[in-house]
């Protein structure tokens, strides 16, 4: 859905950023800003500050910056689109929605209604399910000896669904509601339309999105009994493949640990919880999918899957890697932790201590070296037909990861194996001949041989910011290289700048890296669409995007900007004692620094 930019403008002008944060972060006024510390990584003395005057926050440990709706979406792990939505409701504004079809706005304001109403439904379920299991001695007594105090079973909601066939019947006044077969409380059989409650006998594990909402369970029985775990059916509020059990209650730890650990049961999150490790979630019974992972980054850049050691766990754990290789750029973790057979996280740490599983998940395996012995799994690579068999097995793999320098190691490293050059492996993968030892060259032109869209009437040169969203545009995956106060520079600047880079800073979040030609539909409908368009047309083929150049391109802008603001300052600093004050900090800044004596 493309949001005008004139609506997303209104809205951030009606909308105080420091009301916003501060519902979730004690401010302190200091000066002409308010400073707190910082909801996203842990620290004793507050770096994060957030500015009435321009409408943005921004923290000087963590790089996190934006403005109410950027603040919406990492702290909530909330899409682009949500968080707009979100905030527009909270002023009474509807989010326009002029370029569908009323026809589709009305499907989709059922269907929004629909969600309401069904994730209603599962919280007076779970209510009722907590209050059942007060009067649960068989259950109480099964959590306790699992470990668990009274305090983590409130906190993750635990409840306890009863014996009987239909005790949901006392909850709910009409049992025949088509909304608790449609929230997947109830089974009704098509035959003879008899219905009964889905989860019986069971310790109840309510399943919350970011939001906190109830959208579904998961029902563990007290002995042996099969299933096991039981889950909620797909429904229109609850999708296995995108939800993880216990992101909600985490979100605050995921930030103070720097990391999230990614178990593979409700009683394993909350297990942890309990012993000391409250930043764990589960996927819920199915494998750990792409979105599961893009889900995960928005709230860390440090991912650890705990997999058992058996071959179910190699096979689980090849399925998570095979969803976080899109999301593994240069600045992101992602990490492998295979337990003992004999062990889950909960007994690990009963046995051997909370540091020693501490060190466990610091030594755990590194996205890279899982990636080459997962291809080299059943490879003789003292034989050429084996090192073809594992070039084979990797391409698929490497190929998936986003460029950076980490896919550039590990092109070098694979080929190493095969006894190729990089440059050979490469050519092999890509059917391209070898070029200049490995080198990569731009393509020569004739002289005068410019674009044809450089030679179609007058253009204007290029100026730094025009260069830089080039750059952006054409290879996003370079905005993630730049610190946080670097997208503040750039974020800042005038229209149409500006308001371009913002664009791309909320799509990364949103969707991550995606290259141009599938970038350019998604900027329909935004006030600079044109702009953006003939500034990539501009864009010759052969030049490469270099992110030492976006780094100049920043460096040089701030220094410009640093420049202005000496001699704004310059000229009030006579009468304005904290103009002076400033003054003298910037000029102390830009003095290179003393040599040190040989």
């Amino acid at each position: 859905m493309a949001i005008p930019e004139s609506f997303i403008q209104e809205l951030l002008a009606r909308a105080d950023v420091v009301e916003i944060v501060g519902r979730y972060v004690p401010l302190k006024k200091t000066g002409a800003n308010f400073a707190g510390l910082c909801p996203f990584h842990s620290e004793k003395s507050p770096s994060f500050t957030v500015s009435p005057s321009k409408q943005f926050f921004h923290c000087f440990g963590c790089g996190k910056h934006g403005n109410a709706i950027g603040f919406l979406m990492e702290h909530a792990g909330m899409g682009f689109v949500e968080a707009v939505k979100d905030l527009a409701g909270q002023f009474g504004m509807q989010v326009p929605e002029d370029e569908r079809s009323p026809q589709e706005r009305e499907r989709a304001d059922r269907q929004r209604q629909q969600q309401a109403t069904l994730t209603e439904v599962l919280e007076k379920a779970a209510e009722a399910y907590r209050q059942h299991l007060k009067n649960a001695p068989r259950a109480v007594a099964y959590l306790k000896g699992r470990g668990l105090s009274g305090e983590v079973a409130k906190r993750f909601g635990l409840g306890y669904a009863p014996e009987g066939w239909r005790s949901l019947a006392s909850v709910f006044a009409h049992y025949d509601d088509p909304l608790l077969a449609e929230s997947g409380l109830v089974i009704v059989h098509e035959e003879d339309d008899k219905r009964y409650d889905r989860f019986r006998d069971r310790v109840m594990f309510p399943i919350r999105n970011v939001k906190g909402e109830c959208i579904g369970f998961g029902g563990r029985v007290l002995g042996d009994e099969k299933p096991k775990y039981l889950n909620s059916p797909e429904t229109p509020v609850f999708s296995k493949g995108r939800e993880l059990y216990g992101l909600f209650e985490a979100r605050q730890a995921l930030r103070e640990q720097g990391y999230v650990l990614v178990t593979e049961g409700y009683m394993d999150v909350v297990a942890l919880a309990q012993l000391g490790f409250p930043n764990a979630v589960a996927t819920l019974g199915t494998a750990c999918t792409a979105e599961h992972v893009q889900k995960l980054f928005r709230f860390t850049d440090a991912v650890v899957f705990s997999f058992d050691g058996d071959a179910a766990g190699r096979r689980a754990a090849r399925k998570a890697l095979e969803g976080a290789l899109p999301y593994a750029t240069d600045l992101r973790s992602v990490k492998f932790l295979f337990l003992p057979s004999e062990h889950d996280p909960d007994s690990y740490i009963r046995e051997h201590g909370r540091d020693a599983f501490a060190r466990y998940v610091g030594e755990a395996t590194p996205l890279s070296r899982f990636l080459v012995d997962s291809a080299r799994e059943g490879c003789d690579l003292s034989s050429a037909e084996g090192r073809a068999r594992f070039a084979a097995n990797a391409k698929p793999l490497w190929t998936a990861l986003p460029e950076g320098t980490l896919k550039r190691q590990l092109l070098s490293e694979i080929a190493g194996l095969c006894q190729l050059s990089g440059a050979e492996l490469e050519s092999v993968w890509t059917g391209r001949p070898v070029a200049g030892g490995g080198q990569r060259r731009r393509p020569w032109r004739e002289p005068g041989s410019e674009p044809a869209a450089r030679v179609r009437g007058r253009v204007h040169p290029l100026g730094r910011a025009d260069r830089a969203l080039q750059i952006v545009l054409s290879d996003p995956g370079t905005w993630e290289r730049l610190s946080g106060e670097e997208h503040h520079l750039l974020c800042e600047l005038p229209a149409p700048h500006g308001p371009l880079f913002t664009w791309v800073d909320a799509r990364l979040h949103e969707a991550g890296p995606v290259p141009w030609p599938a970038l350019r539909p998604v900027l329909a409908g935004h006030e600079h669409e044109d702009y953006a368009a003939r500034l990539m047309e501009r864009l010759p083929e052969a030049i490469e995007n270099d992110p030492a150049e976006l780094a100049n391109i920043v460096q040089r802008e701030r220094e410009h900007r640093r420049a202005e603001e000496m001699k704004a300052l310059s000229q009030r600093a006579a009468t304005d004692p904290d103009a002076y004050e400033r003054l003298k900090q910037l000029v102390a800044a830009s003095r290179p620094a003393p040599k040190q004596p040989s």
